[in-house]
C-alpha cells in the first residue's frame, strides 16, 4: 500500500505526463483526418479539450507536490514546448491551450509540503474523471485504427501510428488504475524497459518515414536506432534477473541517443531547418517520453 503523500504525488505526476500525451495524441489524429471525416475530427477535439480540463487542474493542485527528479527530467515540458506548440498550432489551425504549459513550467518541487485528505479527495476525483476519459480515448483510437485496418477511411496516419497511441492509453489506464487501488504501477522491470524500448523503436520508425526523402543522413539515423531497439528488446526478453544491470545500462545509453536525435530533430523543425511531413509538437512530444524513459531507467539503477 501506498502513503497519502505517495498517492498524491504518483497521481499527479502520472496525469501531468500522459495527459498531456493522450491529449496530444488527440492533435496529431486530428491532423492526419480529412474533411470527410469531420465528425471523428470533432469527436478527438473534444477529447483534447476534456484533457486540457484534466491538465488545468492537476496543474493547479501541483505547486510543491511534484519531485524535483520528475521536474529535473523535462518529461512534463521541455524548454522546446511552448515554441513547439505556438508553431504547430499556427501550421495546423488546431487550438491549443498553452496557458497550460506556461503554468507547469513554473512548477517547483518543496518535500516538506503538508499534503492533507481534503487534498487528497480533490486527486481521487481526478484521477476517476480521467480513468473514464482515458476508456473513451481508447474507444476512439480503436474506432479510428478498425477503419485505417479495414481500410474504410484514407488518412495521413500510419495504423501503426494509431495502434501505438492505443497501447501508450492502455499502459496509462492500468497505472492509474493501480494507483487509484493504492498500490504502485507495474515495476517489473524488464517489462517496462520492453514496453518502452518498444515505443522508442517505434518513434524511430515514424521519423524515418515521416522525413523528406532529400533528409538521407537522418533517415539513416532514424534506422539505426530502429534496429537499436530491436536488438535491445530481444535481449531484454531473454534477460535473467542477474542481466539486470548490464541491460538497463544499455537501454541508458540507446535511450540518451535518441533523446538527443529528437532533441535535435525538434529544434530543426522550429527552425525550418529540416524537412519532414511533420510539425514541432510531434518532435517535442517523442522527446519528452524520451526524458521519461531514461528517469525510470536511472531509478532502476
Amino acid at each position: 500500500m501506498i502513503s497519502r503523500n505517495e498517492y498524491i504525488r504518483m497521481s499527479l505526476e502520472l496525469n501531468l505526463f500522459f495527459g498531456r500525451i493522450m491529449k496530444e495524441h488527440m492533435i496529431f489524429v486530428e491532423s492526419g483526418l480529412l474533411v470527410k471525416n469531420s465528425s471523428l475530427i470533432l469527436e478527438g477535439d473534444q477529447l483534447k479539450k476534456s484533457f486540457e480540463e484534466i491538465l488545468i487542474e492537476s496543474v493547479s493542485i501541483s505547486q510543491g507536490i511534484i519531485s524535483q527528479n520528475v521536474l529535473d527530467s523535462n518529461e512534463l515540458v521541455t524548454p522546446l514546448t511552448l515554441n513547439s506548440e505556438v508553431i504547430s498550432e499556427n501550421d495546423t489551425g488546431i487550438c491549443i491551450n498553452k496557458e497550460i504549459t506556461l503554468a507547469e513550467l513554473q512548477l517547483v518541487s518543496n518535500p516538506n509540503l503538508n499534503l492533507t485528505p481534503d487534498l487528497e479527495m480533490k486527486v481521487d476525483r481526478i484521477n476517476q474523471r480521467a480513468i473514464n476519459l482515458i476508456i473513451e480515448v481508447i474507444r476512439y483510437k480503436e474506432k479510428v485504427l478498425a477503419l485505417l485496418l479495414g481500410c474504410k477511411m484514407f488518412a495521413n496516419l500510419y495504423s501503426l501510428l494509431v495502434d501505438h497511441i492505443l497501447r501508450e492509453a492502455k499502459f496509462y489506464l492500468g497505472a492509474l488504475g493501480d494507483i487509484q487501488k493504492r498500490i504502485k504501477p507495474v515495476n517489473d522491470i524488464l517489462a517496462q524497459e520492453i514496453f518502452w524500448d518498444t515505443i522508442m523503436k517505434e518513434h524511430a520508425l515514424f521519423v524515418r518515414g515521416l522525413l523528406d526523402p532529400t533528409e538521407i543522413d537522418l533517415f539513416n539515423t532514424a534506422n539505426d536506432f530502429g534496429q537499436r531497439y530491436d536488438k535491445l528488446i530481444a535481449e531484454t526478453k531473454e534477460a535473467k534477473k542477474e542481466d539486470i544491470p548490464k541491460i538497463t545500462r544499455e537501454a541508458i545509453e540507446t535511450t540518451i541517443g535518441i533523446r538527443n536525435f529528437k532533441a535535435t530533430g525538434t529544434e530543426g523543425l522550429i527552425d525550418c531547418t529540416i524537412q519532414a511531413i511533420a510539425y514541432p509538437l510531434l518532435g517535442d512530444h517523442i522527446l519528452r517520453e524520451a526524458n521519461r524513459y531514461i528517469r525510470i531507467l536511472n531509478s532502476f539503477l
